[in-house]
């Protein structure tokens, strides 16, 4: 007995067992590694998103830090004019001594603080009290550059032990990557027909035009290879070829497939309408483009071109719109 391949050449029965056992190892290698691709590619992301914020935070520690000794050199040079008005006023008096009374909190102080104030003119009132406020102002912004100068550094912390992760998992990753491709590319002709074909692509050419937007920008991809984490113009992976598409028309979408399925307004696959986005496999893993007529375009995996399958030709798991 013999089986027909989508090449359309005769493989043995017995050997297409074989073959089907060896595809089906590949492919749930293959959805291990997609599955971390689309995790690290989410990480980066965070990382990249959480540098801009360091940067910021450091641009607001910097602005603090200025602040405060633009307050500081304020308070200090009133500081000199209370200092000259005390002695003026009172010539056997230091100027720690007024401050002291200033700052003092007992009901004693506070009676004499108003005796005090009163024998003075408006103007020499107006500079004490321009002092307090510098100095209030001065420790303020001290407090506040403290804090932006603790949440950059912990921001720091936190990035430097997440870039340290990532490429520990890279590392892991890319051996894994490398074990899907040397299996793939050691696939007999007919082996790599069932690979290609197992999601019964069809003919694109055999669709009707579609015209412009992000459908036929996807659509004129189809035949273009797969790559890890890549998002075009020569290669694609399924997140990748979303992205691509909906920037070719103005429109940034997230970059994970996670991402994207959780960023749109969801619809139901009875409401579905070209340009959809669907997600596949538990978790998200897998994202296609729906073009209409019941198919999907997508890029699968390592070895498979772009291509147009049908919508259920893998396990959906929601749909959005954007």
């Amino acid at each position: 007995m013999s089986v027909l391949v989508s090449s359309g050449a005769v493989v043995p029965s017995a050997m297409a067992d074989d073959v089907e056992d060896l595809i089906k190892q590949v492919d749930e290698l293959s959805h291990e590694v997609t599955a971390k691709v689309e995790e690290l590619k989410g990480v980066e992301d965070d990382i990249a998103a959480k540098s801009e914020e360091l940067e910021r935070l450091q641009s607001d520690a910097a602005d603090a830090r200025a602040q405060v000794q633009a307050a500081r050199s304020a308070r200090d040079e009133l500081q000199g004019e209370v200092n000259r008005l005390a002695a003026t006023r009172y010539r056997n008096v230091q100027a720690d001594l007024v401050l002291s009374t200033l700052d003092s909190g007992s009901p004693q102080a506070a009676i004499d603080r108003a005796v005090y104030l009163d024998s003075l003119s408006r103007k020499q009132r107006a500079i004490l009290d321009e002092h307090e406020v510098a100095a209030r102002d001065a420790a303020t912004k001290a407090s506040g550059a403290n804090v932006a100068l603790a949440e950059a550094q912990y921001l720091r912390n936190d990035l430097d032990s997440k870039r340290s992760k990532l490429e520990r998992e890279r590392e892991s990753l890319q051996s894994k990557i490398e074990e899907i491709e040397a299996r793939v590319d050691s696939l007999s002709p007919e082996a790599r027909s069932l690979w290609e074909g197992r999601l019964h692509p069809v003919d694109a050419g055999s669709l009707p035009p579609v015209g412009d937007g992000v459908v036929g920008a996807a659509l004129a991809q189809v035949g273009k290879p797969y790559g890890w984490g890549t998002t075009g113009p020569s290669a694609f992976d399924c997140s990748g070829l979303m992205v691509w598409a909906y920037g070719q028309n103005g429109k940034a979408i997230p970059r994970t497939s996670q991402a994207q399925l959780a960023g749109g307004t969801p619809v139901s696959i009875g409401d579905l309408q070209p340009g959809d986005i669907v997600g596949y496999y538990p978790g998200v893993t897998h994202v296609g483009m729906y073009i209409g007529d019941g198919m999907v375009v997508h890029a699968s995996d390592y070895g498979i071109p772009v291509q147009v399958v049908p919508l259920n030709s893998m396990p959906v798991q929601g749909a959005v719109r954007y």
